[in-house]
């Protein structure tokens, strides 16, 4: 039987992740499957994988073959890399210690590189949205002055209209002869 490690495919449209399974060849893509290794999920920056190591070790040593997209991923999370050493360690190249330590080293190396993707990332995100803020806030600065050159403009218009309404009133009012101010207030009084 020749087995496959691959991708399975689940998620709604346009939102898909994936498990990685190990499969006989001609089983079907999202059919039947011997084991389930572990998940990728490439919705996320960077893509999330969970992957069972020493499973997904064992079956390269087995001999299953892993397609293009699973052979990435699992360079990426070492397991090409640990079988490589391994490799060396069955031709006696040398020991298992040192194929740990390289290992060890080669792990600690590719962790600090994907840290400082995740910081760039987070930082650029930060950058963004401090960016988008002093741009809203420029713009509300810009509309709040607008806003209250339109308000001092219509209370200036007011205040006019009052005044000359008032004036017009009182002029009114003093034309007519029947009629007199109160001397204790502003009202005007009919005059009998």
């Amino acid at each position: 039987m020749a087995t496959k490690i691959r991708l399975q495919r689940h998620g709604r449209k346009s939102y898909a992740f994936y498990q990685i399974v190990v499969a006989d060849s001609r089983a079907p893509r999202d059919g039947r499957f011997i084991e389930r290794i572990g998940s990728y999920n490439p919705n996320t920056n960077p893509a999330t994988i969970n992957l069972n190591f020493e499973r997904a070790l064992y079956w390269l040593t087995t001999g299953a073959q892993p397609t293009d997209t699973v052979r990435n991923i699992l360079s990426k999370e070492g397991v090409l890399m640990k079988k490589h050493l391994l490799g060396g360690v069955k031709k006696g190249a040398f020991t298992e210690e040192v194929a740990e330590q390289r290992f060890e080293a080669w792990l600690k190396n590719k962790k600090s590189a994907i840290d400082a993707e995740k910081a760039k990332v987070s930082a650029a995100k930060d950058a963004a949205a401090k960016k988008r803020l002093e741009e809203e806030t420029e713009k509300n600065k810009a509309k709040a002055e607008v806003v209250a050159a339109k308000k001092a403009a219509e209370a200036a218009a007011k205040a006019e209209a009052e005044a000359a309404a008032k004036a017009e009133e009182e002029a009114a009012m003093q034309q007519s002869s029947w009629l007199r101010r109160d001397s204790k207030s502003t009202t005007w009084i009919k005059v009998s």
